[in-house]
C-alpha cells in the first residue's frame, strides 16, 4: 500500500513535468481570453470528509460562485449535486477545457500532496458532501480520484443514486489492476473527446 502511494505521487510529479509546456500554453490562453486567475480552487471533502483545496484550470467567469444562486433552477442533476453540462457561467474557452477534462490537470498537485488519487470517487464540494445519505458514507473511506468508475460510465448521464452506487462498486472491487483499467478507459475517453471537439471546431470554421 505504501509502495503504491509513493509510486503514484512520483508518477504524478512526472506527469506534471510532462504537461508543463501544455499548462504554459493554456495559462496564456485562459488569461488572454477572460478576466480572472488561471487556477480555480475550491474546498472539497476528501477521505474521511477531511476538507482540502482542489485545483482546476478556471473554466468559468470570475464571479461564477456568486452567480450560482441565480441558476439553481437550471440544475440537471438530482440529489444534492449541482451540475449543468453547458453551464452558462463557462467562458468560451473554458467550455472546451471542461468538456475535454483538460481543466483537471492541476489535480496532479493534489495527488502529489496526498489529498487525491488517480482513481477514486470524485470529491464533492463541502456543502454537497454534507447532504450525502448515510448509506453512501463508505465513498469517503478512500482518497477521492481524478477519474472514477462513474466518469467512465458517462458522468453527465447518470442519476445521483447511480453515481453513488458506482462509487461503492469501485470501493468493493478496488485493486491496482482495476485502477489501471479505469485509467486506460479514461485516457481513451479523453482522446475521443478531444478529437470530436477539434473536428467540431474545424467544421464550424469551414461553414463560416
Amino acid at each position: 500500500m505504501l509502495f503504491e502511494f509513493i509510486m503514484e505521487r512520483l508518477f504524478a510529479i512526472f506527469l506534471l513535468l510532462l504537461f508543463s509546456p501544455l499548462l504554459l500554453i493554456l495559462y496564456f490562453v485562459v488569461r488572454l481570453t477572460s478576466k480572472g486567475s488561471f487556477l480555480f480552487k475550491q474546498k472539497r471533502a476528501g477521505k474521511d470528509k477531511k476538507p482540502f483545496w482542489i485545483y482546476k484550470i478556471r473554466t468559468m467567469v470570475r464571479n461564477a460562485e456568486d452567480l450560482r444562486s441565480k441558476i439553481d433552477d437550471q440544475n440537471e442533476a438530482d440529489g444534492p449535486a449541482f451540475k449543468i453540462h453547458n453551464d452558462p457561467r463557462y467562458t468560451k474557452f473554458g467550455r472546451f477545457l471542461a468538456h475535454t477534462a483538460l481543466d483537471e490537470i492541476p489535480q496532479l498537485m493534489n495527488i502529489i500532496k496526498g489529498e487525491m488519487s488517480f482513481v477514486g470517487p470524485r470529491p464533492l464540494p463541502i456543502d454537497e458532501a454534507k447532504k450525502i445519505p448515510k448509506k453512501y458514507e463508505k465513498r469517503f473511506t478512500v482518497l477521492p480520484g481524478m477519474t472514477s468508475l462513474w466518469i467512465i460510465h458517462g458522468a453527465d448521464h447518470k442519476s445521483f443514486e447511480k453515481w453513488m452506487k458506482l462509487d461503492l462498486e469501485y470501493i468493493k472491487n478496488k485493486s491496482f489492476f482495476y485502477d489501471i483499467k479505469i485509467l486506460l478507459v479514461t485516457v481513451g475517453l479523453i482522446i475521443r473527446l478531444l478529437v470530436s471537439k477539434i473536428i467540431l471546431i474545424q467544421n464550424l470554421k469551414v461553414k463560416s
